[in-house]
């Protein structure tokens, strides 16, 4: 029997989607699942969710909860996290401050002054969970769900030995996406996709063995596929190669659409898919179901059909790899780059090419990417890294600089304007940020710490 344990389970559809897909393998369907959360309310529905999973497949598996972390963890075979640090009313700033300086955003939740900052709150709360882990299942598999997934599974990285990767949706979200418009969900679709998380491209794409871009760029010419992904089809025109973001998501991560009124108007207004780019978007989108998800999630216990089938998440399959049926499975998965991408910094959290089996997860193949998409990668993961550092060493400089150079926030404030703005940040999360030194931007110190 084997243990999963949901750091977080209170994301309570993230859970009882991970737990369908795990029950579906052989290997685990009389596995213990622990479910752990801070809310004690989201922690009984999440209990409620699972055991309506276990019931509907007859499956032998157990369900526990608890409060206490470390219990949750002790002698887990595989971890789960999918934790926000700090409620809407917490996180809402990280949207609202840059707002005041003209800094218009969609998402924050993977990079740019309110991804850094998402980031530097969860930071510490992941390496507790860690050293936990350390302590009561050094041997477990750690996958991590929560964002910003790129800086979050570097310093995870950084600080433990710990068998930890992190997971994301967009790869194979956005391939069934590009199949739909080729026509080719019922053939051979192949890709090579690599970059850093939310910023990967399709270095390769074949239909049956035969390069699919030239069919690509008369699809989007096609007026129900043009309006569906405005930015993303754009930067695919311009750049050559298909991001695996959606619009809403890349157009904060780049200095080239929501700069001025028009370009918004433009570009992140009027796409038909998931996430255009409205400000705020998914901040609306969680203000809109604080009084909604438990009516929600209700309407959903109480229904009668629950689908077992497997979904597309990569989770399970990496379990079962491992430590179940030991299937091989591919998939992209975010490592610290030894070399794994030729031309982006080394050492720096990538999002490559990996596969799964008994021995461990491993990378299939050395990248280089071409030089013009390593400029704007290597961009994004060197501010990353910088984020990252300033984690690790608690230093409030650092934080500035890895702001100073964020392409949004440099292409409508002044230095001066940003370092208003990231000290005020620095302020807002000041109970979140007991492990800096100081919340004090002095850039004077710096020379003064070289002497």
């Amino acid at each position: 029997m084997k243990k999963f344990t949901f750091i977080g389970a209170g994301s309570l559809d993230f859970t009882k989607d991970l737990v369908r897909d795990i029950l579906t393998f052989e290997a685990f369907r009389d596995a213990e699942l622990m479910l752990m959360d801070i809310n004690p309310k989201r922690l009984e529905y999440a209990v409620k969710g699972v055991q309506k999973i276990v019931d509907a497949g007859n499956y032998p598996a157990t369900v526990k909860s608890t409060m206490d972390r470390r219990e949750a963890l002790k002698d887990a075979d595989g971890v789960l996290i999918t934790i926000l640090q700090g409620g809407v009313e917490v996180w809402r700033h990280d949207i609202e401050i840059p707002k005041k300086y003209g800094v218009n955003i969609c998402v924050g939740d993977t990079r740019g002054p309110s991804g850094i900052f998402r980031f530097l709150r969860t930071a510490p709360v992941l390496l507790d969970i860690i050293r936990d882990c350390e302590q009561v299942c050094p041997n477990a598999v750690v996958l991590n769900y929560t964002n910003p997934m790129a800086m979050l599974v570097s310093y995870l990285q950084s600080m433990s030995d710990m068998n930890i990767t992190g997971l994301c949706h967009s790869v194979q979200g956005t391939a069934d996406m590009l199949a739909g418009w080729l026509g080719a969900r019922d053939k051979k679709f192949q890709y090579t996709c690599a970059g850093i998380n939310h910023q990967a491209f399709y270095l390769e794409l074949k239909v049956d063995g035969k390069d699919a871009y030239p069919e690509l760029y008369k699809a989007v010419r096609r007026e129900e596929v043009a309006a569906e992904e405005p930015v993303r089809i754009e930067m695919f025109r311009k750049l050559g190669y298909f991001n695996t973001e959606s619009s809403g998501h890349n157009s904060e991560y780049v200095g080239w659409f929501r700069k001025r009124p028009d370009l918004i108007e433009k570009y992140c207004t009027h796409g038909t898919g998931w996430n255009p780019g409205a400000y705020a978007y998914i901040l609306d989108e969680y203000l809109g179901r604080e009084d909604t998800w438990e009516k929600e999630y209700q309407e959903w216990l109480d229904s009668a059909e629950v689908d077992l089938n497997r979904g597309e998440e990569y989770a399970s399959n990496i379990f079962n790899a491992l430590f179940g049926d030991h299937t091989p499975y591919f998939f992209n998965g975010n490592l610290k780059n030894h070399n794994y991408i030729t031309n982006i910094k080394q050492g720096v959290c990538v999002e490559v090419p990996v596969v799964a089996t008994e021995e461990g997860i491993a990378p299939i193949k050395q990248i280089t990417m071409p030089e013009h998409l390593a400029v704007l990668v290597n961009n994004s993961a060197l501010i990353e890294d910088l984020a990252v550092q300033a984690a690790v060493k608690g230093d409030p400089n650092l934080v500035f600089q890895a702001v100073l150079f964020d392409p949004l926030t440099c292409a409508v404030c002044s230095m001066d304007e940003i370092q208003q703005m990231v000290q005020e940040m620095l302020d807002k999360n000041a109970e979140y940020l007991g492990y800096f030194k100081s919340l004090k931007i002095e850039m004077e110190a710096i020379h003064e710490k070289d002497r």
